[in-house]
């Protein structure tokens, strides 16, 4: 009964975590650990220095069953680690806008409406290679920043700010307001290698299946497309947003 009662408290908090070598060592860096479980026989220098840090951080440690792992995760892969963190901290919408004015022809990404947490993770594993300013998602109907986002991203998400707003087209506006040219992804377009990167950049990229929503290609100032010559003539939105991202951050080089 008791270890059920155990099970069931780590359950309770399977929101609020996030597992994996590097997503742990990145959480633990970032102070937002609350509780480490290790699993019980694991062994080996990851052990030890994830072990190290999290008493570093004055974070308790619980080993545990591999099994019990595996169902706290629902089958992901975990590395043998799975950290309790605290609620992830959005940033200011406002703050995030205010941070880019001492930067050199920033970028901000807008995922307008995307579901497939591996997507986001891997969206933010580019961001932070690419020295993306900050990403905006909306609150409703798109993934969040949940544990297999983080676990796709390697710990990305504790380098990049993430705002989540209610509303995209206002936000737009705001951008606007603070001098930012707003771009989007669409089949017909200005081709990426003839895309001005110079000056303030917020970039949208479309949900997986229908693209940028109607209302917000109205606010678009121009289309970017992606040139294909396959058979396949769309991307995954992760792999569209990595092209676009190193496009602008060539042009910074």
């Amino acid at each position: 009964m008791k270890d059920k009662e155990k099970f069931n408290d780590m359950m309770e908090t399977s929101n609020d975590m996030v597992y994996g070598v590097h997503a742990v060592t990145e959480s633990l860096n970032a102070n937002t650990g609350n509780k480490l479980y290790i699993q019980e026989d694991l062994r080996g220098k990851n052990v030890d220095a994830i072990k190290a840090l999290a008493t570093e951080k004055k974070v308790s440690i619980s080993w545990t069953p591999k099994k019990t792992l595996s169902e706290m995760t629902e089958g992901a892969v975990h590395q043998g680690f799975v950290l309790r963190v605290a609620e992830f901290a959005y940033a200011d919408l406002a703050e995030l806008i205010a941070k880019t004015e001492g930067e050199e022809n920033p970028l901000i990404l807008i995922l307008d409406g995307l579901t497939d947490p591996h997507n986001f993770g891997s969206i933010l594993r580019t961001a932070d290679a690419t020295k993306v300013s900050g990403v905006i998602i909306p609150k409703h109907r798109a993934v969040g920043v949940t544990p297999v986002v983080s676990k796709t991203s390697t710990g990305a998400v504790e380098h990049v700010p993430i705002a989540r707003v209610t509303n995209l087209s206002q936000t737009l506006d705001k951008l606007k307001e603070a001098g930012f040219w707003i771009f989007g992804t669409d089949m017909d377009g200005t081709p990426v290698h003839k895309w001005n990167t110079s000056g303030k950049l917020a970039l949208i990229i479309g949900s997986e299946g229908k693209g940028i929503s109607a209302n917000i290609k109205k606010q678009v100032d121009e289309m970017i497309t992606i040139p294909m010559d396959g058979h396949v003539q769309s991307l995954n939105a992760g792999v569209a947003a990595a092209v676009l991202m190193y496009e602008v951050f060539r042009n910074k080089l």
